[in-house]
């Protein structure tokens, strides 16, 4: 059984969990760079290389950016934020199973593992978005007052991150192949967003079964808010109503739900499963 976390007079201290969530999260980050030649400067080299083999292998020799302005930006803003949702899932599957004795010493809620993997992902993603905003001004496209919604949309995109993040890691703790399920997962998830492609190219019913995802519906908003022109399509566009939100929101709140469900059902036992 575990442990429950320290109480003081007024409930939980928050000072020691969050001591705790900066002290796992630095230690990740460092971890995730640790005895790397070039250190931190993957974090921005491994999306650059993806936008660089994808936008030569799509952009070029199938000509997606034929008649698609600012193509390239489209292109890496949907590679940051994948990375983003990828790198965080990954990070996070393994943080029960690789911090045994961890649970087992210490005491502090268990849900600030995969927080932690987050937050260490998050510092990533802050350097990529710096470099995607560098690409954005060298392609011309100027600031908006638009622009103000994209918080909001990284907001929902993380709580989605944060709440897959959460039933891998808590399902793996009790059923170690779902490593194995969430990489075809992923593989299959990437190819069935358009990422890479426009979303005008999938028919109708596609589209509307592929903006059920709140990964797809935040990055089609944020392009669209970037890129104001046709082919950044938005889940409005798909179902002819700005009501039409209501489908990926809903998809968010179940798997908030399962996440918060899952980890509940499991929480007692993690330490013994690891």
């Amino acid at each position: 059984m575990s442990t429950s976390p320290r109480v003081t007079r007024s409930g939980t201290d928050l000072a020691y969990i969050g001591r705790v969530l900066r002290v796992v999260s630095v230690a990740d980050f460092k971890l995730k760079y640790a005895d790397s030649a070039l250190g931190y400067v993957w974090s921005v080299a491994k999306p650059l290389a993806y936008f660089a083999v994808l936008y030569a292998v799509f952009g070029r020799f199938f000509k997606l950016n034929l008649g698609f302005e600012h193509y390239p930006v489209y292109l890496l803003v949907g590679i940051v934020l994948w990375t983003f949702f990828l790198d965080t899932t990954n990070l996070s599957l393994f943080s029960f199973v690789g911090n045994g004795p961890l649970l087992k010493k210490l005491a502090f809620p268990r849900i600030i593992l995969p927080v932690s993997a987050t937050v260490t992902t998050l510092l990533t993603f802050g350097v990529n978005l710096l470099v995607l905003l560098f690409f954005i001004a060298a392609d011309g496209i100027e600031p908006r007052a638009a622009w103000l919604a994209i918080p909001p949309l990284l907001v929902e995109l993380y709580l989605f991150t944060l709440a897959v993040s959460v039933i891998l890691a808590t399902l793996l703790a009790r059923m170690r192949d779902i490593g194995q399920v969430w990489e075809v997962g992923a593989q299959l998830l990437f190819y069935a967003s358009p990422i890479i492609y426009p979303v005008g190219f999938l028919p109708h019913w596609a589209q509307a079964v592929a903006f059920a995802n709140p990964f797809v519906q935040t990055m089609q908003d944020i392009r669209a808010v970037i890129v104001p022109q046709t082919e950044a399509i938005t889940v409005a566009d798909v179902y002819g109503s700005a009501a039409a939100y209501i489908v990926p929101l809903t998809t968010l709140a179940i798997v908030l739900l399962i996440a918060f469900l899952t980890y509940k059902h499991e929480e007692p036992y993690l330490a013994e499963l690891t």
